[in-house]
C-alpha cells in the first residue's frame, strides 16, 4: 500500500490579503493571535505571513511588549 504525501494548501499572508499599510503595535488582539501561549513570536510557517510582514510583526510585538501592552512571558 503506497501512501501519498498530502501537501496542505499554502497559507496566505493576512496582511497582504487585507492590504494593510503597516502593522500597529496598539492592535493587541491581532498581536495576541500571532504569539504562542508561552509568549513567543510564532514562526512564519505557523502564521502564514510573508517575510516582509513577519519582520514588521516582530517589531510591533516587541514594541507592544516594551509599552507593557503584551507580556514578555506567560504567567
Amino acid at each position: 500500500m503506497a501512501f501519498r504525501k498530502v501537501r496542505p494548501h499554502k497559507k496566505v499572508c493576512v496582511f497582504c490579503k487585507s492590504k494593510s499599510k503597516f502593522i500597529d503595535y496598539k492592535d493587541v488582539e491581532l498581536l495576541k493571535s500571532m504569539i504562542t501561549p508561552n509568549g513567543k513570536i510564532s514562526a512564519r510557517r505557523a502564521t502564514g505571513t510573508c517575510a516582509k510582514h513577519q519582520r514588521e510583526l516582530a517589531k510591533a510585538i516587541k514594541t507592544a511588549r516594551f509599552m507593557a501592552l503584551l507580556p514578555y512571558v506567560a504567567d
